[in-house]
């Protein structure tokens, strides 16, 4: 049965927020707040919070960065994964993906269809795993990005959900 076991361990994990807009700052982030202040009531550690250009170049740098940190776990953006000229923030995503998590944009758009129809075929959220590092891309909007948190991340990253759980594989991302 699909939940939380509650005999089992709650292991958090640290997770990086990144803000991609050209217009958003740190006083109106309202949806990198949002993924803040859920990632820390669900007992997760938040390792870093930053904006950057809607630039696939500075998109890169920092999720190459932040990979590279030995303290972080997960990083979820939002914002950028639209269809303009400046949407870029799947782009620079999928670049750096040594393994894509197809199923994250595929149920993140299942579940969205419920609540904006067709209209989201327009977003392109994303998700996969590079040097060992879980990423994951969401749409800007508040309600998009508590979608994503609420009802997949939220219990994907809960090492006690069953039947299985993305944190129990941070050990193993790295096989050979």
């Amino acid at each position: 049965m699909a939940g939380i076991d509650e005999s089992k361990t709650f292991i958090p994990v640290s997770i990086a927020v990144l803000t991609v807009s050209d217009s958003r700052q740190s006083k109106d982030d309202e949806s990198g707040q949002i993924l803040a202040e859920r990632i820390q009531k669900a007992g997760h550690s938040l390792a870093a919070k930053e904006i950057v250009a809607d630039d696939q170049g500075a998109i890169v740098e920092k999720l190459t960065q932040w990979i590279s940190h030995p303290e972080i776990d997960v990083v979820i953006a939002t914002g950028g994964t639209g269809l303009t000229g400046r949407d870029v923030t799947p782009d620079a995503f999928e670049s750096l993906y040594e393994k894509s998590i197809p199923g994250f944009g595929e149920l993140f758009r299942m579940l969205s269809y419920e609540k904006i129809r067709t209209s989201t075929i327009q977003s392109r959220a994303t998700g996969g795993v590079a040097q060992g590092t879980y990423l994951f891309a969401l749409p800007g909007s508040p309600s998009a990005v508590k979608d994503g948190w609420d009802d997949i991340l939220l219990w994907q990253l809960d090492s006690r959900h069953r039947p299985c759980n993305l944190v129990t594989l941070i050990p193993r991302l790295q096989e050979v």
